[in-house]
Formats: C-alpha cells, sequence, structure tokens
C-alpha cells in the first residue's frame, strides 16, 4: 500500500503537463486560427513519426546536443580557470575584474553579429557563443566558491603544514565545489538558450534552430512545436543527469 502512494506520489510531477496538454487540444479544436495557433496532437504526432522515420529529427537533435555540450564543456574548463585565478591572486582579480563584469554585461545574443562577422556562420562561431554563455557563469561561481571558503578550513591547511597544491586539492577545491557545481547548472542553461539563438541567426548546418527557421517557412507549426518539446526534453535530461551526478559527489553538502 505504502508503496502504491509512493508511486502515485512521484506521478505528481505529470499533473500540470497533462493539463496543460488538455487544454492545447481544446484550443485547438475551437475554430480554424485556434487549430493553427494550437496545433491538434493528432498532427504532431503524424509529424514525430514523419521526422523519426526519415531520420532529420535524430540529424537535428544530435547537432543541437554535439554543439550545446561542446561549448559548455570549453565554458566550463576556462570559467573554472578564470574563476580560480581571480579569487586566489588579488593582482589578477584586480586587472581582469574590470573588464570581465563590463563584457558580460552585453546580452550573449548580441555578441552574435560580431563573432560571425569575426569567424564566420560556421560550425566553430556557435560553439565560441555557447561556450562564451557558460563562461560567465562558471566564472562567477567559481569566484564566489573560492572566496568564500572558511577561514577555519585555510587554518587547517596552515596546521598541517600542506603545501600549496595540497591545500588547493584537499582544502580550497572540495569546499568550492558545491559553488562551481551550482555554475554548471546556471551555465547549461545559458548554453541551450545560446545554441538556439546562434542557430537561428547564422543559420548554416543542421540544428533544432535550423529546424525550427525553415518550419517558420513552411507554415509548419508542428514542426516548431516538436523543436521546442526537443530542446526542452534534452535541457531537462542533461540538467537531471548533472544533478545527479553532483548530489553523488556532493552528498555531504546540500546542492542549491
Amino acid at each position: 500500500m505504502s508503496l502504491s502512494l509512493s508511486s502515485l506520489g512521484r506521478l505528481r510531477g505529470l499533473v500540470l503537463p497533462l493539463l496543460l496538454l488538455g487544454g492545447w487540444e481544446f484550443m485547438s479544436r475551437q475554430d480554424a486560427s485556434g487549430a493553427y495557433a494550437f496545433v491538434p496532437l493528432a498532427d504532431i504526432g503524424k509529424s514525430l513519426v514523419a521526422l523519426v522515420l526519415g531520420g532529420e529529427l535524430f540529424i537535428n537533435m544530435f547537432a543541437s546536443l554535439a554543439r550545446t555540450s561542446s561549448g559548455l564543456f570549453f565554458g566550463i574548463v576556462f570559467g573554472v580557470a578564470l574563476g580560480v585565478l581571480m579569487a586566489l591572486s588579488r593582482v589578477a582579480d584586480r586587472l581582469i575584474g574590470p573588464l570581465l563584469h563590463s563584457i558580460r554585461q552585453v546580452p550573449m545574443l548580441g555578441w552574435i553579429p560580431l563573432i560571425a562577422m569575426w569567424f564566420g556562420n560556421g560550425e566553430f562561431s556557435k560553439v565560441f557563443i555557447v561556450s562564451l554563455a557558460a563562461f560567465y557563469p562558471m566564472v562567477l561561481n567559481t569566484y564566489e566558491g573560492f572566496s568564500h571558503i572558511d577561514r577555519r578550513l585555510r587554518e587547517v591547511g596552515r596546521v598541517l603544514e600542506l603545501k600549496p597544491w595540497q591545500q588547493f586539492f584537499h582544502v580550497l577545491l572540495p569546499a568550492a565545489l558545491p559553488s562551481i557545481a551550482t555554475g554548471v547548472l546556471h551555465a547549461l542553461a545559458f548554453a541551450w538558450v545560446t545554441a538556439v539563438g546562434s542557430e537561428l541567426f547564422l543559420s548554416s548546418g543542421a540544428g533544432l534552430g535550423n529546424l525550427m527557421m525553415n518550419a517558420e517557412a513552411g507554415s509548419r507549426m508542428d514542426v516548431i512545436v516538436l523543436s521546442v518539446l526537443c530542446i526542452g526534453l534534452l535541457g531537462y535530461l542533461m540538467n537531471l543527469l548533472f544533478t545527479r551526478l553532483a548530489g553523488h559527489v556532493l552528498r555531504w553538502r546540500n546542492l542549491r
């Protein structure tokens, strides 16, 4: 009995999506304009089958996923490196901080025309834009994580006469990991936003953004809806995967 109640409790998250689907289907049946703006679920299902059988959906999903993942990886690596440098070096913080905080005020989509002029409309520009979007939250969260380490932990390292690299890996890094993990979650959301945005602006190659653009040109609302659902699903799965991984690695702390 308790197992059944527990299973029902886990299904509570499906209530709102099911209500939204019901409302969507209701709106699609009102009139012709409603059927265009809220395309019937049966039509979306038919388009899903056609895109899957033709392989078009998987090609575009893989292209967007690969672009987002690679950009996220570079953004995390360089963001963590710069955040550590600025947190541990007052000179680097004073030199780089003002420029960084000025540049990051520019909206990410505002960089796209300039980056396209510099590097063209190819894959490098798209990955670069995603990397830049993931870079800023990683720098800020890494900086915060290393700057607000409990002073008692630093004193423990000194008392134990740890070498600098031992203090970093055994004291500072573990203490800053929760903040870094929070930065990855923020970077993941920004990465998906800019990946789709770069595909919409730089319409070369495969990707869910390009699929949406082509569907808009052909007035295929069903394909646009499918693309949006795929983006949301991929983002949700990546977020869930990292949250589970971070929860396991940081089981000694509460991940914010």
